[in-house]
């Protein structure tokens, strides 16, 4: 663009609404957050391949309880919650997330291959919970990372582009589960070992399209983020962005569920793995346009619509009894998920400070993680005891808390040029 261009610019930008505008069009997202979403892309269709079919093969196939398996996906999904707030310290001592990255992607890729040999479910435990240790492990320095080079104009864009990228992998997963359980009769341990293969592209993406060489290393002493003193260091509002996510998550369980509550409708086994792909397709589908509109807008009104998603989806598995109830009511929670993870993230990463954001994000997974381990694990004891609607009406009834509490968050304030 030549001079009388740029001199055009600054005189329409006399205006702060009109500045605005014009740099969410100029400002473009980083190479490295396209490489990241690329990255889970490939991760997530390695991970939702095998969990598109793990509830299955271990409740049906090799008869865990509802109940233990609830408490294995809390334990499971906990785990990888709690372990990113080390991670996420770490990486802020390092000044560095690549390598704390190639570390968490690499022990999820190496788990894969025990799911198919497994012929016990110890083994398959086993593979789920170093797997989530490996999310652990890269969750936080992968926020942060996406929060260190996003541009604060489209800091909602970025992190709604590599979730809406993350969860097409998630839709593309069971998408191939599907196929594959057609092409093999339903042998689910064979369809098993087609996840391995994508989980060693997401590493090889993290080794040779991720470059940390421009940045500098940290120099700051670690501290730990449980220690007194470093929380400290974060403003009231963002403790209140923990107890939305804390609450929010008690509310929510294992979307291994909605795989079972598919399966009680007589579903075809080679289907069942559509319950992730018409999940994952809404989430995919408005994760970036609402991080986009809250780049815009409010963010506590599209967070709390995300809620009444919630809501509504909770309400229509409990009540509805056809396969078509059921799919209608995982498309909806799909599409909470869009309107509430992304934006999330983006609200952590704007109320803490810049050379804490890793430790602030996993603060926020720590409670959040002790929170999913206790939902997950109600859910399955729920499910036993008294069926699955009353699973699901009671996590519609929770999400009220959440509800309220984010209407006192702080209001996004417009970026300004």
């Amino acid at each position: 663009m030549g001079y009388l261009g740029r001199s055009r610019i600054r005189t329409v930008s006399s205006t702060p609404m009109t500045a605005n505008l014009i740099s969410l069009k100029q400002v473009s997202i980083p190479r490295t957050v396209w490489a990241l979403g690329f990255v889970s892309l490939f991760m997530d269709l390695s991970s939702e391949l095998v969990h598109a079919l793990l509830p299955v093969f271990l409740v049906t196939t090799m008869g865990m309880s509802v109940t233990a398996f609830g408490v294995l996906e809390g334990a499971a999904e906990a785990t990888a919650l709690i372990v990113k707030v080390f991670s996420g310290s770490i990486s802020d001592y390092l000044g560095r997330r690549k390598g704390l990255l190639l570390l968490g992607y690499g022990l999820a890729a190496l788990s894969k291959p025990l799911f198919p040999l497994a012929t016990t479910p110890a083994l398959a435990v086993t593979g789920r919970m170093l797997d989530r240790v490996g999310k652990g492990i890269r969750g936080a320095p992968r926020d942060a990372l996406v929060a260190d080079v996003a541009p604060p104009e489209i800091r909602g864009a970025c992190f709604g582009l590599r979730q809406s990228m993350d969860t097409i992998g998630a839709f593309l997963g069971p998408v191939l589960a599907i196929l594959l359980m057609f092409c093999f009769a339903g042998h689910i341990r064979t369809v098993l070992w087609f996840a391995v293969a994508p989980a060693f592209v997401a590493i090889g993406l993290i080794a040779f399209g991720i470059d940390e060489s421009g940045r500098a290393p940290g120099h700051r002493a670690f501290r730990s983020p449980l220690h007194w003193r470093a929380l400290q260091e974060f403003p009231p509002s963002y403790w209140l962005i923990v107890g939305i996510g804390a609450t929010f998550t008690l509310a929510r369980f294992s979307e291994a569920f909605l795989v079972l509550r598919a399966q009680q409708t007589g579903l075809n086994l080679a289907w069942i793995p559509g319950v992730m792909v018409a999940m994952s397709l809404a989430y995919s589908l408005s994760a970036y346009p609402a991080g986009r509109l809250s780049d815009r807008l409010d963010r506590r009104l599209l967070l709390a619509l995300g809620m009444t998603l919630l809501i509504a989806a909770d309400l229509v598995l409990a009540l509805g009894q056809s396969v078509r109830s059921v799919f209608l009511g995982v498309a909806v929670w799909g599409l909470h998920m869009g309107f509430t993870q992304g934006i999330l993230a983006a609200m952590v990463s704007e109320t803490a400070p810049s050379s804490l954001r890793g430790t602030a994000f996993g603060v926020f997974n720590l409670a959040c993680g002790l929170c999913v381990l206790l939902a997950s694990a109600l859910a399955g004891w729920l499910w036993d005891r008294f069926g699955a609607s009353t699973t699901f009406l009671a996590g519609a009834a929770l999400v009220s808390v959440p509800l309220l509490l984010c209407w006192y968050a702080p209001r996004h304030a417009a970026p300004r040029n």
